[in-house]
């Protein structure tokens, strides 16, 4: 992880550009959940005996069908996300109008809260309360615990859904190729990807790189060893 610049201009350039919600979250999700559903299927499938056919004509079902279907369920939470934002901001705007000194006072409380006191903590108040937009968003933070900028539904579900895709294809790769012992091919490729979805999403946290690699591989060879077992079952 790289340390950013203390330079006064790039400090300035840095706070004052709102980044917006990422999408690493749906990313990861998208890809872990594609990988591990679409093997499961691959490997349930394979475990009781059937076709290479049936094994592509269901893992592409799965890919479609499952991957619009988290889209949409992560459209919808986050669509739901930013209606409650939007519900709670008109409220605040309508207790601004109708009840200023009281929302003046609860200002007051959470700049207090933050170590402000004595006059500092007036003047800021003060400062705070004569912008309207600043005045709200600092309610949406400390009464709420909302962060500063809106969540983006849309893009939350395309990134959810190509992540998802990209990722649910591999395991069907070997059987598209028509390759020999083809199971064990996606069963390897698919573990390559567990492991490089985790290696990957390391990059924005403080573990290393292959104990992430190692936990996504743990988790979704737990999945696959379930489908395949639960196929074998099948398997006459």
């Amino acid at each position: 992880m790289q340390d950013h610049s203390h330079e006064p201009e790039d400090i300035a350039q840095r706070i004052g550009t709102a980044k917006g919600h990422g999408v690493l979250r749906d990313v990861v999700y998208g890809a872990i959940d594609g990988s591990v559903t679409t093997f499961a299927i691959v490997a349930g499938v394979a475990g009781a005996g059937l076709s290479p056919f049936i094994i592509v004509a269901l893992g592409l079902a799965n890919v479609l069908a499952d991957g619009f279907s988290m889209a949409a369920g992560n459209y919808s939470g986050t669509k739901a996300e930013l209606d409650n934002i939007q519900r709670l901001r008109a409220i605040e705007e309508r207790h601004i109008a109708r009840y200023p000194d009281g929302e003046r006072q609860e200002v007051r409380e959470i700049l207090s809260q933050k170590g402000l006191s004595g006059q500092v903590l007036e003047d800021a108040t003060q400062e705070i309360t004569s912008d309207r937009n600043n005045w709200i968003q600092l309610m949406l933070d400390g009464e709420y615990g909302l962060g500063g900028v809106d969540p983006h539904p849309l893009r939350a579900a395309m990134a959810t859904f190509f992540a998802f895709l990209v990722a649910g294809m591999i395991p069907l790769v070997p059987f598209l190729l028509g390759l020999e012992d083809a199971f064990t091919y996606s069963a390897w490729m698919t573990l390559g990807v567990f492991f490089a979805i985790g290696a990957l999403k390391s990059h924005w946290s403080l573990a290393p790189w292959w104990r992430s690699g190692a936990e996504t591989l743990a988790i979704g060879g737990v999945a696959a060893g379930i489908a395949y077992g639960v196929g074998t079952l099948f398997n006459q």
